[in-house]
C-alpha cells in the first residue's frame, strides 16, 4: 500500500506539469500579420532567405553571391500573446569560424518589446535538411501578455527560418510600424555584415534600429565589399530612406579604391538624386599603428573626403562625411575582437556615433 500511495502522489504532482506543455501551432514566417524585414528582394526571390536577387546570381562576383546567402540583417516581426515561443531552422552546415562563436555566426536572436530574451543556434553537426528546433520560452498557464516579437537571423551562416511555434490559443497581430516607411541601406565589409558581434542583435545596425526604430538592409560582404559596378547598380535598385557607404577597407590599395569609389557614389546619386547618403571613412584598428597599411588607410580616408567634398561643393546637400575614427578611434582599441573587427562594445560605440546623424531622418 505504501508504494501504491507514493505512486499516486507522484502522478498527482507530475500531471499538472505535463499539462502545461504547450500544444504548438507552427506558423509560417510569411503568414498573415507576419513581417519580414531586411531582405530587399525577398518577395522577388519567392521567399528565399537571401540578401541578393536570385536573377543576379551569375552576374555578381561569386564570393559576393555566396556571402549573400547568409541573411544578415533579416528580421521577422509580429505581435503575439503566446505564452510559448519556438523556432524551426534549417542550416546548411555547422558553425565553423575562428573569430565568431556559434551564437554570433549562426544565432537567431529573440527580442521581446526590444529586450533580448534568447538565442537559437546551429548544432555541431548541423546540415541541410536536418531542422533544428529551439524553444525560447514556455510560461505555462501564466496570464497572457501581448508582446512585440523580433527575430534576428544569422549574420554569417546560410539558414532558413522554416516556422515559428506559438501556443494554440495565441493571437498574431502586425508589429508596430517603423519610424520611416523605407529602410536604411548599409553597404560595406565584414564589419558591416556583423563581424564580430556576439549575436545578431548586436550588429551596429541592429543596435541602431532599436535605438531609432528604423528598418535597415545589410549589404555587408566579408572581404568582398569592393564597390564593383554591378554591385553598385544592384544597391541602387533599393528605394531607401538613406544609404550608408562603408567599404574602403576591402580594397587592398588606395589605387583600387579610387577606381570604384566615386563611380559607386555616382551610381547611387543618379538613381536617387535627393536621398541622404552617409560616407564613412575607415575606423581605427588595433593593428593599424603597427602595420605598414597605416599609410594606405589614411590615404583611403582622404580620398573619401575628397570625393564627397567635391559633390558637396557642387551643391549636393544630401551627402555627409562620417569620420570612422570618431566612431572607433585609436583610444578605443578594447572595442575589437581580432585587431580588426569590432566586438559588442565596438558596435555599441559605432551605433551611438551614428545615432544622432540618422536620427535626423525621422
Amino acid at each position: 500500500m505504501g508504494s501504491m500511495r507514493l505512486l499516486v502522489i507522484l502522478i498527482a504532482f507530475l500531471c499538472p506539469l505535463l499539462a502545461e506543455t504547450p500544444e504548438w501551432n507552427w506558423i509560417s514566417p510569411t503568414g498573415p500579420n507576419m513581417e519580414v524585414n531586411g531582405l530587399a528582394w525577398f518577395a522577388e526571390n519567392g521567399g528565399e532567405w537571401f540578401r541578393l536577387p536570385v536573377r543576379l546570381r551569375d552576374t555578381l562576383p561569386k564570393a559576393v553571391w555566396n556571402l549573400g546567402r547568409s541573411p544578415s540583417g533579416a528580421r521577422v516581426r509580429f505581435r503575439t500573446d503566446s505564452n510559448a515561443l519556438a523556432v524551426r531552422l534549417d542550416y546548411d552546415s555547422a558553425p565553423d569560424m575562428a573569430n565568431m562563436h556559434a551564437f554570433g555566426q549562426t544565432g537567431v536572436d529573440l527580442y521581446l518589446d526590444g529586450v533580448y530574451r534568447g538565442t537559437a543556434t546551429a548544432k555541431k553537426d548541423s546540415k541541410a535538411g536536418v531542422p533544428v528546433e529551439y524553444v525560447y520560452f514556455d510560461l505555462g498557464a501564466k496570464p497572457r501578455v501581448e508582446r512585440v516579437v523580433t527575430l534576428y537571423l544569422p549574420l554569417y551562416k546560410a539558414a532558413k527560418l522554416l516556422s515559428i511555434g506559438v501556443d494554440k490559443p495565441a493571437t498574431i497581430k502586425r508589429a508596430p510600424p517603423y519610424a520611416l516607411p523605407k529602410p536604411v541601406v548599409f553597404y560595406g565589409t565584414s564589419i558591416t555584415q556583423g563581424g564580430c558581434a556576439s549575436r545578431p542583435g548586436m550588429s551596429y545596425q541592429a543596435i541602431l534600429s532599436r535605438m531609432l526604430n528604423l528598418d535597415f538592409v545589410n549589404l555587408g560582404f566579408s572581404g568582398n565589399g569592393k564597390g564593383e559596378p554591378e554591385v553598385a547598380r544592384m544597391v541602387a535598385e533599393i528605394d531607401a530612406a538613406c544609404f550608408v557607404m562603408d567599404f574602403a577597407q576591402n580594397n587592398r590599395t588606395v589605387e583600387s579604391l579610387r577606381e570604384v569609389y566615386e563611380p559607386f557614389l555616382n551610381t547611387l546619386r543618379e538613381k536617387h538624386p535627393t536621398t541622404q547618403i552617409f560616407v564613412i571613412t575607415p575606423i581605427s584598428t588595433a593593428r593599424e599603428m603597427l602595420a605598414d597599411r597605416l599609410g594606405q588607410l589614411e590615404l583611403m580616408r582622404e580620398h573619401i573626403r575628397q570625393v564627397a567634398s567635391k559633390r558637396i561643393a557642387a551643391g549636393d546637400k544630401r551627402i555627409e562625411i562620417v569620420e570612422g575614427t570618431d566612431l572607433i578611434g585609436p583610444d578605443r582599441l578594447d572595442g575589437f575582437v581580432d585587431t580588426v573587427h569590432p566586438n559588442d562594445l565596438g558596435f555599441q560605440w559605432m551605433a551611438e556615433g551614428l545615432a544622432h546623424r540618422l536620427g535626423k531622418l525621422r
